[in-house]
């Protein structure tokens, strides 16, 4: 059958005609390396669809994902980073600043906002692991303590979801004020009786861990997330011992103690409404039920 004969040989396709694949359609999973299309990807909300693995996302996603129709107010969008140290390593840090800005779209570490899930309302803080490790610098923590202002202040539930690396040395005691300072704000926040959950993503550890990431009312994780305080080969080289099995995972802390549940991420917006239903204190709950039982009362009086 001559159409399977190779009439000439080597390849004769000059090179401007070559098709490449264009990047950005293929996922490859580093977990089970199942690759799948990235539209199907983006589908699941960007976990495997084999092995469920929980690849890390940005705030855009997140708020794309939990934001009734991606619709959201940002708060403080343009706060960005000084340099009070006047800190040099391989760069000076405001060079260091501006080329992450460039590089990344983002002002700094953590975007906050104030919009809607499944009809309630909600301030949502989140971190950028890909602006310098999500490290917390003073506009991260400054931030997060105007959302948590502006929760108070409206009496809106708050959600921080924590993705970073610990404190930014860049800025050395002004990054570790950043806990105190938010834990206090935390604290005015339970004080007024406004729901807090904390929502730990892959990695969250060093001083951010030692914070505002587990302080909430509710806290949770994604599947497989990396929590903890020091890293795991710090902490194997300073007791001397070989760590357990799956150590610092979701899973380990969840055993031991340190969180409340662990949710799917396709499943996380459902369980949110369920928690900030339960949370929301009963005064609200009645003022909405009045009309109902106005008309109720009406209808059986007709």
């Amino acid at each position: 059958m001559s159409w399977f004969k190779r009439v000439e040989k080597g390849i004769v396709t000059p090179t401007e005609q070559k098709k490449e694949t264009p990047d950005g359609l293929w996922y490859k999973c580093p977990e089970c390396k199942t690759v799948s299309p990235m539209v199907e990807h983006k589908r699941l909300q960007f976990t495997c669809a084999k092995c469920n693995h929980h690849a890390r996302i940005d705030s855009a996603e997140y708020f794309e994902v939990l934001f009734d129709n991606n619709q959201f107010t940002e708060l403080d969008a343009e706060l960005s980073s000084a340099d009070p140290l006047h800190f040099v390593d391989t760069k000076a840090y405001p060079q260091r600043i501006v080329a992450t800005q460039h590089q990344t779209g983002l002002r700094d570490a953590v975007r906050t906002a104030h919009g809607q899930l499944n009809g309630l309302d909600l301030v949502v803080a989140c971190m950028d692991f890909k602006f310098i490790g999500g490290s917390m610098g003073s506009v991260v923590g400054e931030k997060i303590a105007r959302a948590i202002d502006y929760a108070r202040q409206h009496r809106v539930p708050f959600l921080m979801i924590s993705k970073s690396g610990g404190a930014r040395m860049m800025e050395a005691g002004y990054s570790l004020m950043q806990m105190a300072k938010t834990s206090a704000k935390l604290a005015m926040l339970s004080e007024a009786g406004i729901p807090y959950i904390s929502l730990l993503t892959d990695p969250t550890t060093g001083g951010v861990t030692a914070s505002y990431a587990m302080l909430g009312d509710f806290n949770i994780s994604e599947p497989g997330a990396l929590i903890g305080f020091a890293g795991p080969r710090v902490i194997k080289e300073t007791i001397g011992k070989d760590l357990p099995k799956d150590f610092q995972s979701a899973e380990f802390v969840l055993e031991h103690g340190f969180l409340d549940f662990i949710v799917d991420r396709k499943n996380l917006k459902a369980q949110l409404t369920d928690l900030l239903t339960m949370l929301r204190p009963a005064s609200e709950v009645l003022i909405e039920t009045l009309p109902l039982q106005r008309s109720l009362r009406t209808a059986g009086t007709a």
